[in-house]
């Protein structure tokens, strides 16, 4: 059977409350924070069943950022997000466990780009990704990118995620179309564990403890 993980990306105040998400953030503010809630919930669920939970987190400061990075900045008056040690940068209603890892990515959406986050995946033997997190149409859709470029089966969990410039459902239907992913929600657990779509069977997983 295949190993599953679930990638939880950038559950962070930033991008999920306050004033900067606010002000960013398009849509209703109660889907923001009613994704991070489910988002929340599907970890607790992953842990029970022993899934193994994997956190990206992003950090935003300016010594990380590419020159074009900086010069979109600049030209759009952007202020840096996520600050490394400010609340901005904590996480939003989850928190990793000892023993779950933590990856960062430095001032890029994708997280194949953060050291060692491909180098676990296959260290672990997973071959199928449970994605959650903010923002669909940004990092979770560019490491899902990558993902399937790369051969890993793609889960898409829609009711713990939402997109930042696009409606939601385009930037489902483009990941379902685009790279085969698979879409559930998190309370129906069993369906996530099979990239293969055979929801009566268990995914072969080892909790990270």
């Amino acid at each position: 059977m295949t190993r599953t993980a679930l990638i939880v990306v950038d559950v962070q105040n930033d991008f999920c409350t306050g004033p900067v998400a606010t002000a960013r953030y398009r849509q209703d503010p109660a889907r923001l924070d009613s994704v991070t809630t489910n988002a929340a919930r599907a970890v607790e669920l992953a842990r029970d069943r022993g899934v193994e939970v994997v956190f990206v987190r992003f950090v935003g400061d300016v010594e990380h950022q590419g020159p074009g990075w900086r010069r979109r900045n600049e030209r759009d008056g952007r202020t840096p997000t996520c600050l490394e040690g400010t609340w901005g940068a904590e996480f939003h209603k989850v928190a990793p466990k000892r023993g779950e890892v933590v990856v960062t990515k430095h001032a890029c959406f994708d997280a194949f780009l953060a050291a060692g986050f491909e180098q676990h995946l296959l260290e672990r033997g997973i071959g199928h990704l449970v994605f959650a997190g903010v923002y669909a149409d940004v990092c979770v859709d560019s490491t899902a990118r990558t993902a399937f470029q790369k051969g890993w089966h793609i889960t898409l969990l829609v009711d713990c995620t939402t997109s930042l410039l696009q409606r939601d459902e385009d930037t489902v239907r483009f990941m379902t179309e685009l790279y085969g992913a698979r879409t559930t929600t998190h309370d129906r657990l069993d369906t996530w564990c099979d990239p293969l779509g055979r929801e009566d069977e268990r995914c072969s997983v080892t909790a990270s403890r």
